[in-house]
């Protein structure tokens, strides 16, 4: 796939304007967005994605194509899983929902940056370093491991790293707007939504750990990798609003996110053993008798485990007794990993925000 300089450039260039024209048109300005809103710009940058993916498959080759779709199905399925822990961090820190769209906002850009960052390593590592692959894959088949049995147990907010943060920050003990820092008494200190957006960033920083191996084991091109990423994170914020609820109803998605990685990392292996130049396997020759397994079977794998596992969240939640926002009904128990208020329902307004900023 030949991509120039030039045509870097401009993808680069144009993700940063979509991400500017965000914020100034929808997130300068605190509110809640509507159903109706989230809706509209969640199908728009779905759509923008599916149509870039279409056009990679016309100028490039439809076998770059499905590389493209590949890596964007995963990389939405981790997105997905990255907004759950979102909607953990800001209930921890108790943040309105009128302010809630900044913290995504930046939460989301701090995510482009982070794995922009990784992507540029993997290729670095790919281009120079074949048994590289053979590491990828351990990673994931670890990372599998502990999606499907680690959970979202913990709390983000309460974690070892924020308690060291609140040690050395100064910090107020209620929200000041939207403000990160304010000065009292002529000291400057940080607010709790300056403690929200650090706690996002670091969530961001593990999320890329198993978002960038992932994708890699689907293409070696680095320029789907980016752009992959980028479309999956483009409509993330509408997104978070527009499914509200749903998120605690997806209670096999770790599970099905943990079939996903596994299956990349075996793919990851497969192609390490098919290149390998490791003179302690097979002599430093490549096993060639290993299969290598075709794009077209890696998409429809991923499209089919994100699909089994969202039907099957959505019959054992009703099946237990919730509702379509994901809460329990009359005497129902719900399964929903985590038992917090989503973002489309109101927060308690009557929780103290210092408690909620500071437990």
């Amino acid at each position: 796939m030949q991509v120039t300089p030039l045509i870097w450039i401009i993808t680069i260039a144009v993700t940063i304007l979509f991400f500017v024209y965000e914020f100034f048109a929808h997130v300068r300005k605190p509110h809640e967005p509507s159903i109706g809103e989230s809706a509209r710009w969640s199908a728009f940058y779905i759509g923008l994605a599916l149509l870039f993916g279409v056009g990679i498959g016309m100028v490039s080759g439809w076998n770059f194509g499905g590389e493209y779709f590949a890596g964007y199905l995963t990389e939405k399925a981790l997105s997905i899983d990255n907004l759950f822990v979102f909607l953990i961090v800001m209930s921890g820190f108790a943040v309105p929902k009128k302010y809630q769209q900044k913290v995504l906002m930046v939460g989301i850009i701090i995510a482009l940056v982070l794995r922009g960052g990784f992507i540029a390593i993997g290729a670095t590592l790919i281009e120079n370093f074949s048994w590289i692959f053979y590491i990828f894959g351990a990673l994931l088949l670890f990372l599998a491991y502990k999606q499907a049995f680690g959970g979202h147990d913990s709390n983000p907010a309460d974690g070892k790293f924020m308690q060291l943060v609140r040690r050395v920050v100064p910090l107020t003990d209620e929200y000041h707007e939207d403000k990160i820092t304010v000065k009292q008494g002529g000291k400057r200190f940080a607010t709790p939504m300056l403690l929200t957006i650090i706690a996002i960033g670091f969530v961001d920083l593990i999320f890329a750990v198993d978002s960038i191996p992932a994708i890699y084991g689907l293409t070696n091109e680095a320029y789907i990798v980016f752009t992959a990423n980028a479309f999956a994170l483009m409509g993330l914020r509408q997104l978070f609003f527009l499914i509200g609820g749903l998120l605690e109803r997806l209670v096999y998605l770790a599970q099905g996110l943990a079939v996903i990685l596994a299956f990349i990392g075996v793919k990851l292996v497969f192609h390490a053993l098919h290149v390998n130049e490791l003179p302690f396997v097979n002599g430093g020759q490549p096993l060639l008798w290993v299969p290598e397994i075709p794009i077209w079977f890696s998409l429809l794998f991923i499209f089919a485990t994100i699909v089994v596992a969202t039907v099957a969240s959505l019959v054992k939640t009703r099946k237990d007794g919730k509702d379509d926002d994901g809460r329990p009904v009359d005497g129902g128990k719900g399964t929903g990993a985590v038992q917090q208020q989503g973002p489309a329902s109101d927060l308690d307004e009557d929780r103290s925000l210092s408690g909620g900023a500071s437990k």
